[in-house]
């Protein structure tokens, strides 16, 4: 899956997305701000969201429209997206200003003409937000573009994101990436239930999984990296005191530059199964046990457990011949501290048994 000048893959670290949604708190030069942040501390894209109040939903406040749970309580769902809203006018420049930068950049669309707007702007992928999911029409529309989708699965169950994969896949779109998704704003650790990234993984072969992390800090985005995520993305503010209706459950700067190294860290540390030691393990050898000589002894001398020992450093022989050197005759004269070395018996004599 390539977006940009990445190719997202199982074998490489997970694509890590600065999620900017409404922490631009409307204002297009504190959006600039974002993704130069973003960019500067780790970051390999940012996203943006591409609706209005009015492509959303409508201006009402009967009961249907009005939120009565979670975070966002006490306002119509009009009021709500009219505030955390990325004006299409800002759109261009964004995009601009993201590739004069070397950022890459591209967003969620929530109607038809927003996939317009950012098929005009050249978006290098789309993403499904998981509200949308059941949205097929939405989601055919985007897939026809054959870009490669980005989809959350909040709330969804097996046949909902079957669904939209098969529109997926039937308008010809190849490059998938479903993303482990809980939608509660914030998430809480205990909830994020990381263990279906494993059932997505096992469940649809053909696609890419990553996480859409909710929670706060940077705890589930790390064990996801465990999981084998292809992507992770988080909700990313430069700074909380600016307030917004994302940002208490986004990242600030040090925590996504802590996140970006310790992603790659662990990644690094996720190797093939394969049984293999690192150089520094090998070097460490030295300080296993091996025999030695604990006493300066003449030629001729049988050898007991007065003046051979198993001890460290590990440059001499191999502890387990030990019990088959006891009582042997020595061909030469030894030093104590030298290394017990095969030469110095005779070679039927070392190997009869004791």
């Amino acid at each position: 899956m390539r977006v940009g000048k990445y190719i997202l893959s199982e074998k490489k670290k997970p694509f890590l997305i600065a999620e900017i949604s409404a922490n631009h708190s409307g204002s297009l030069s504190r959006a600039k701000e974002h993704i130069l942040a973003a960019k500067e501390f780790g970051a390999d894209a940012v996203k943006i969201q591409t609706y209005t109040a009015d492509t959303m939903t409508i201006k009402s406040s009967s009961p249907d429209f009005f939120i009565s749970h979670g975070k966002w309580k006490g306002q119509t769902l009009y009021e709500l997206y009219k505030k955390a809203e990325t004006p299409f006018e800002w759109h261009k420049e964004l995009f601009d200003f993201s590739k004069k930068n070397g950022v890459t950049l591209f967003s969620t669309p929530f109607d038809e003409t927003a996939v317009d707007l950012l098929e005009k702007l050249k978006t290098p992928a789309y993403k499904i937000a998981s509200f949308e999911l059941t949205d097929l029409p939405l989601i055919s529309y985007v897939s026809k573009t054959k870009k490669p989708i980005f989809m959350s699965t909040g709330m969804a169950n097996k046949k909902e994101i079957n669904e939209s994969l098969q529109i997926i896949k039937k308008n010809g779109c190849k490059e998938i990436l479903l993303f482990h998704c809980i939608s509660e704003y914030p998430t809480l650790l205990p909830d994020t239930n990381l263990n279906m990234i494993k059932s997505l993984k096992k469940m649809y072969k053909n696609v890419l999984v990553g996480l859409s992390d909710h929670t706060i800090g940077n705890t589930a985005a790390i064990v996801a990296t465990t999981l084998g995520v292809s992507a992770i993305e988080k909700h990313f503010t430069i700074d909380k005191k600016i307030k917004s209706e994302d940002s208490s459950f986004s990242i600030e700067p040090n925590e996504l530059k802590e996140l970006s190294s310790i992603i790659s860290q662990v990644h690094k540390s996720l190797k093939d199964s394969k049984w293999e030691r690192s150089s520094g393990e090998k070097k460490n050898k030295a300080f296993r046990r091996s025999i030695y000589y604990t006493k300066d002894l003449k030629k001729g001398t049988k050898l007991s457990q007065d003046n051979i020992r198993r001890i460290r450093p590990g440059f001499g022989m191999n502890p387990k011949e030990y019990p088959k050197l006891l009582g042997k005759e020595l061909t030469s004269d030894v030093k104590s501290g030298e290394r017990v070395k095969t030469n110095h018996f005779k070679k039927k004599n070392l190997h009869n048994k004791h």
